[in-house]
């Protein structure tokens, strides 16, 4: 009996079909061609993969690209409306609020492109829209409320009142001056809101509120020991070397007060409300004004005469501050006494050879007897009549740290006796005849 033989292909089968091939003809090729047939699989599984990835990587490539022009196109939409709020506010600067004492080239120090944008609803969502239980105060520029930001961060949001010009100049100072400056005894400035008519500043919150909001209270007042209360002049001082001196822009305040020296959780001072201070150009030393703006009792007299500000009107003011400080009260609480003023009363008490009647009694303690009269010197030396008298910041710093050891006599402070009716108007005709007006801005 024949055995039967399978008849072989007369070609080899075409490896674009080896399906065909291991279904028909298996046992053969297996036998004959094996490693043809491991070529063709492997071909096969080649092109199918690389067609696989070419479609996948087109699909993917595809959603990348939609969504990068997607959020290209809101950026380029955020960019622009952010440009134009800055263009408001370079436009508002160069408006008719402008004051001929600000360097011209004071807005180009800084990049105000760089302060960050606050939404409206956010800032209305973290004071539970501006809700009368997180009022904080009221000020010249407008409402001050307390909220927290959805990552947790406490702020203090000050609302520009639609109805003050005052406050309208005093957003822009305080965008141009302090978004950029950076030190542990200035307030920080988060950032900003700018829509429609809404103009809002963020800040850090300060959970223990102003110097004054303890310091003149009869109760809370005993919080702050003589330790911490030359924390605090020390603190103030270094701030204000670093705006007079160490940072890149000089600026002179023009309102330092107790009210605007802020306490934080440690009660350390933080120096803020930059709405009247002044950048200074780096070969000037002084500047004029046509509009004088501060508040009694802090303004030096040369400021509050004749409009002219630098470096020592501050340090009158720093005097005042340091004198309150150590007594505990007011410098216009004493306005409908014989000593017309704080620093009168100090000058008559200094005279006596009695400058501890002057010191508040909760913090007069024989340890410290010694560096509470040094201040007091230090107080009087800031607030003397003319500015050539009063030392520079960095001298009174170093007064106080002890640094300089002998300080000079003082000489008679500014604004010590009571003016009569003939003086006043004297002074009135002689503001009127340089065009000076008088905005006296109380405290907030």
């Amino acid at each position: 009996m024949k055995k039967k033989v399978e008849r072989l292909p007369d070609r080899i089968p075409d490896a674009r079909y080896p399906e065909k091939v291991e279904r028909r003809q298996d046992r053969i090729l297996d036998v004959r061609y094996p490693e043809k047939v491991e070529r063709w699989r492997t071909g096969f599984r080649i092109k199918r993969d690389a067609r696989v990835i070419v479609i996948v990587t087109v699909i993917i490539g595809t959603i990348a690209i939609a969504l990068c022009t997607y959020f290209l196109r809101r950026w380029i939409a955020r960019q622009r409306a952010k440009k134009g709020k800055i263009e408001e506010l370079l436009s508002f600067n160069r408006g008719k609020f402008s004051d001929p004492s600000v360097p011209g080239d004071g807005v180009n120090q800084v990049k105000l492109e760089e302060l960050p944008l606050i939404d409206f609803n956010k800032l209305a969502t973290a004071t539970n829209n501006f809700h009368e239980a997180n009022k904080l105060g009221q000020g010249g520029f407008g409402p001050v409320y307390r909220g927290k930001l959805a990552e947790g961060q406490d702020i203090a949001v000050k609302r520009l009142s639609r109805a003050s010009t005052q406050g309208l100049e005093e957003f822009m100072n305080e965008v141009v001056v302090i978004s950029k400056l950076q030190h542990r005894n200035l307030v920080r400035l988060i950032g900003c809101c700018i829509e429609g008519d809404e103009k809002m500043l963020i800040y850090e919150f300060m959970p223990n509120k102003s110097l004054d909001a303890s310091l003149f209270d009869p109760v809370k007042r005993q919080i702050l020991d003589w330790r911490t209360r030359f924390k605090i002049i020390e603190g103030i001082g270094r701030g204000l070397l670093y705006l007079h001196r160490d940072s890149r822009l000089r600026i002179i305040h023009r309102d330092l007060k107790a009210s605007n020296i802020l306490l934080d959780e440690d009660l350390n001072p933080k120096i803020s409300d930059f709405g009247m201070a002044r950048i200074f150009g780096s070969n000037q030393d002084q500047a004029n004004t046509k509009r004088v703006v501060g508040t009694y009792g802090y303004m030096s007299p040369e400021y509050a005469m004749e409009g002219r500000f630098s470096e020592k009107s501050d340090v009158f003011s720093f005097g005042v501050l340091l004198l309150e400080i150590v007594s505990g009260r007011k410098n216009s609480s004493f306005y409908h006494e014989e000593y017309f003023t704080l620093l009168g009363y100090a000058w008559k008490l200094w005279k006596e050879d009695n400058m501890k009647t002057l010191i508040d009694g909760s913090i007069l303690e024989a340890c410290f007897q010694e560096e509470i009269l040094r201040c007091i010197h230090v107080g009087l030396l800031c607030v003397q009549e003319l500015a050539k008298d009063r030392p520079s910041v960095s001298t009174v710093v170093g007064m106080i740290c002890s640094e300089i050891a002998h300080l000079p006599p003082p000489k008679q402070p500014a604004f010590t006796e009571m003016r009569s009716g003939i003086d006043i108007e004297s002074s009135d005709k002689k503001c009127s005849l340089n065009k000076v007006s008088i905005t006296m801005i109380e405290g907030r």
